[in-house]
């Protein structure tokens, strides 16, 4: 009999997914929900808060990722029930299916931070790269050279950074009168990096003309000021945070085991229910004392096991284990880029920290690589001018 797989999300994990499933599974019913009918470069979203133009190049219509045979719902999840085997919808009927994919990506964590939900933006979506854009553009109108628009930036990790850098560009570009906060509530950008990065991006974040304001956590947010744990309160005209991650709401009563809203799998991506797999950043996957982390790098490369080990599970073949391999970490700030630890084919230790053209081209063409893998070479290369 034919089994039906059904893949949850449009996300790098969902997207490598698809592809690597439809590779594996000749004979399979293949059924590829999201939201959104297109896959969007998430690690490149920041740059359309400088200029929307830039959506059309990091944006890939699904119809160009998947193969004809893969039926395609556009539809919000809503729940999972792991007893029926269904996955409810918001507005369509329900899907039944025999193995699951759940790829349904992070939202944001407040922390519980009073007013933060309500007054903050967030940074994960395209939707959300366009009203930051919208929102700094206009605050930057009512302001002027003696009263600059205030924007402040919560949560220094790679989001926060690039999202200052990108508005710093959209300042110095419109000679706006913007002043920016980069806040972070544990002493260093870039927490649990190694120290020489963290000097090299801070070095940057400064000559980009960035305050950075750090060790002393965010305790409110109103519609007009953040407070702080010691310090004074700061008043804003635009206020992103990007402070963290948790589980979608749909994984809330699916009855898998979880940490906060995140399903946990074993080092196959397997919960604990073995017809339903997890990858990305809705999952928390063994990988010993130091868990996956929830980044782009992690989900492009669970994509490529976890079809294969759905095979192997309607095959009934063992399954294969998992190991994250960290490539290293490159990071832009505005048209800069800071790279650090990157392992290159053929070499048998890490480059350490470097910058300028280099690291700006490798940011570029990891970037470029995934477009071209999951859709064409041509759209990599229209791209490579906004990434």
């Amino acid at each position: 009999m034919t089994s039906k797989v059904v893949v949850l999300g449009a996300g790098y994990a969902g997207a490598g997914a698809i592809q690597q499933l439809e590779e594996e599974l000749d004979d399979a019913d293949i059924t590829w929900v999201s939201d959104k009918d297109y896959h969007l470069v998430l690690h490149e979203s920041h740059r359309v808060i400088r200029d929307p133009r830039a959506k059309d190049k990091i944006t890939l219509p699904i119809h160009e990722i998947k193969s004809p045979s893969t039926r395609f719902v556009q539809d919000t999840v809503v729940d999972i029930d792991t007893d029926d085997r269904t996955v409810e919808l918001e507005d369509g009927d329900d899907l039944e299916y025999d193995y699951l994919v759940a790829a349904l990506g992070s939202k944001t964590a407040y922390y519980g931070i009073p007013g933060m939900a309500e007054n903050a933006l967030t940074l994960k979506s395209l939707d959300d790269a366009l009203e930051i854009h919208d929102q700094v553009k206009e605050a930057a109108k009512t302001a002027s050279r003696n009263d600059p628009a205030k924007i402040v930036i919560g949560g220094a990790g790679l989001s926060g950074i690039q999202s200052a850098g990108e508005i710093a560009e959209y300042r110095d570009k419109h000679r706006a009168p913007i002043d920016i906060y980069l806040v972070e509530a544990l002493d260093e950008i870039m927490p649990g990096q190694d120290p020489e990065l963290q000097g090299t991006v801070k070095k940057y974040v400064l000559e980009k003309d960035i305050n950075i304001l750090t060790g002393d956590p965010i305790t409110e947010a109103t519609e007009d000021e953040i407070q702080f744990d010691e310090g004074d309160a700061l008043d804003y005209d635009v206020f992103v945070w990007t402070g963290g991650v948790t589980g979608r709401d749909a994984m809330d009563d699916c009855g898998l085991d979880n940490e906060h809203n995140r399903v946990t799998t074993e080092s196959n991506f397997q919960t604990s229910d073995d017809r339903v797999f997890a990858i990305g950043d809705c999952a928390i996957i063994d990988q010993g004392e130091n868990p996956a982390p929830p980044t782009a790098q992690a989900a492009w490369q669970a994509a490529e096991v976890v079809g294969e080990n759905v095979a192997r599970a309607i095959y009934g073949q063992p399954l294969t284990t998992w190991t994250y391999n960290n490539k290293g970490t490159v990071i832009s700030i505005g048209d800069e880029a800071v790279a650090h630890d990157v392992k290159v084919a053929g070499m048998d230790f890490p480059i350490s920290t470097f910058n300028s053209t280099p690291a700006e081209v490798l940011k570029k063409a990891i970037a470029a690589r995934w477009i071209a893998d999951i859709s064409s070479y041509n759209r990599a290369i229209k791209a490579w001018s906004v990434l």
